[in-house]
């Protein structure tokens, strides 16, 4: 989907991926920019976005699989996609993402998220590190939103409150159709456009 501006130029949520040097080439950045900025205007949003009412940042750290997205342009080559996200000492999380490309390529990125609500610890702020990161600086608060999520820490729907972004997480590379539908239906309810929904590629065995 398309995001706000400043939340696209500024940071990447968990999920998205940065190329291996963490740069992005000067005149996509441009393009990119200009995108945005015609996008922005038809961002339409209503209804607040309700998360999760807590979250065990120690029983949501490890490895989560992409299992859906809502289009993003940094991810446009990443057919299969994960997140490692670790507690460090000073409380944050790190984050660490990575993907195969559509040309059989390795992709990867390190970034901080922080909370920033933390009677929930559901709303996080992430930044990686590359150029355009720290160009621009952070975003507003709350780009990364815990949606749902179960009960065992298995499965997980985030977003940003814009409901311009979207990713279906599990624990697991793969998913049984129902519980996926049912992910699925919960983003609809949630206002997200799910018909715009992509799946990765991987192999079944994975």
């Amino acid at each position: 989907m398309v995001h706000e501006m400043l939340l696209s130029m500024r940071t990447f949520s968990l999920g998205c991926r940065a190329n291996r040097s963490g740069s992005v080439r000067p005149h996509l950045a441009m393009t990119v920019l200009f995108l945005m900025l015609g996008a922005c205007t038809g961002v339409n949003v209503s209804g607040d976005l309700p998360t999760v009412a807590s979250v065990d940042l120690s029983r949501y750290a490890g490895t989560w699989y992409e299992l859906a997205r809502l289009p993003m342009w940094f991810q446009r080559h990443c057919v299969d996609s994960k997140a490692v996200y670790s507690i460090r000492p000073d409380g944050a999380v790190g984050v660490h993402n990575e993907c195969v490309t559509d040309a059989g390529g390795f992709e990867q990125a390190e970034g901080v998220a922080t909370v920033v609500d933390p009677k929930t610890n559901a709303r996080l702020t992430v930044v990686f590190d590359n150029w355009f990161a720290r160009l621009f600086g952070s975003s507003r608060d709350g780009n990364y939103w815990i949606l749902d999520l179960d009960a065992e820490y298995r499965i997980a729907i985030v977003g940003t409150p814009d409901r311009q972004f979207l990713w279906i997480l599990s624990r697991t590379p793969q998913l049984d159709e129902t519980t996926y539908r049912g992910l699925v239906e919960r983003a609809r309810q949630l206002g997200y456009p799910v018909s715009d929904l992509i799946t990765p590629r991987r192999p079944a065995s994975s």
